[in-house]
């Protein structure tokens, strides 16, 4: 029903200002869901989401129960109690898609409707969530962090993804959350990596509890990561000059981006190097 109801009627538009129509990909990755928005003939990538599940727990932990009371009230109660029932579960229904709209502002725009069919969907396929990334647990989570998780961060946790292959969670956030920067995107696609989806994001919208190696790209990441209230077993602090500051014209620029990522990419070879070293030891 959600489905039908959204196919007829919503209003979707990521911030990119990209126009429609859009297909929808929903996931769970680990204990995030994963709003993948694509062109609806070719499915190419146009933006991509993580949105933490901690904080949607409860709706749909709540939302399951109050919708099996509404069906058993269906079968046995008066008319009184299985309107105050529906009241209730509407009203979880609204609180919820409201949260979901906040968590998307800035990267989503979208009006009450289409976010409470959305929620709909997100409860049908939470309870699922423990069928992937059953072993996330036992790999090594990295976090790069930078002023803003428009340039340095994103290019950093995309080369020590490629470089551990699969080997540890990778993922990046900024101090404050900035905009996209297509001079990343260009300079990322000459060395095959697609950085088109990537959404900045700051370090409150990561809502994780432990990471075993946090590192910070600028000045103003490493009393941010104190302040973040997440336990960290590492610390490093690699200095990196920030590209977007550079002058000259736009080949110019671009010069400075490609050096910023060689940069990372040679630093992320020397330091991580011992961890994928470990890695092929324990296997």
């Amino acid at each position: 029903m959600a489905i039908f109801d959204l196919l007829e009627e919503n209003t979707f538009a990521p911030e990119t200002g990209r126009g429609g129509p859009f297909a929808l990909h929903l996931s769970i990755v680990g204990n995030h869901l994963a709003l993948e928005v694509r062109d609806p003939v070719t499915y190419a990538p146009i933006s991509a989401h993580l949105l933490s599940l901690t904080s949607f727990r409860r709706y749909i932990r709540d939302y399951h129960r109050i919708t099996e009371s509404y069906f058993a009230a269906i079968r046995t109660a008066s008319t009184y109690r299985i309107e105050a029932v529906d009241m209730g579960r509407r009203g979880l229904h609204d609180e919820a898609a409201e949260a979901l709209r906040a968590r998307l502002a800035g990267k989503i725009r979208l009006d009450h409707p289409t976010a409470r069919r959305l929620f709909t969907l997100i409860s049908a396929i939470q309870p699922h969530t423990g069928r992937h990334g059953a072993d996330t647990d036992a790999k090594t989570s990295i976090l790069f962090v930078c002023s803003m998780n428009a340039v340095r961060s994103p290019m950093a946790a995309a080369l020590a993804r490629r470089f551990l292959a699969g080997g540890a969670i990778t993922r990046s956030a900024g101090v404050h959350t900035g905009r996209i920067d297509s001079f990343v995107h260009e300079v990322m696609e000459e060395v095959g990596i697609d950085l088109s989806v990537h959404s900045p994001h700051s370090l409150s919208e990561l809502h994780v509890t432990h990471l075993d190696l946090v590192v910070s790209l600028s000045d103003d990441a490493p009393e941010a990561i104190k302040q973040s209230g997440i336990t960290i077993g590492k610390t490093e602090h690699w200095p990196v000059p920030d590209p977007s500051r550079a002058e000259g014209n736009r080949d110019q620029k671009r010069q400075a981006y490609r050096a910023v990522r060689d940069q990372l990419d040679e630093m992320i070879k020397e330091h991580l190097a011992p961890m994928v070293t470990q890695g092929s030891q324990s296997k």
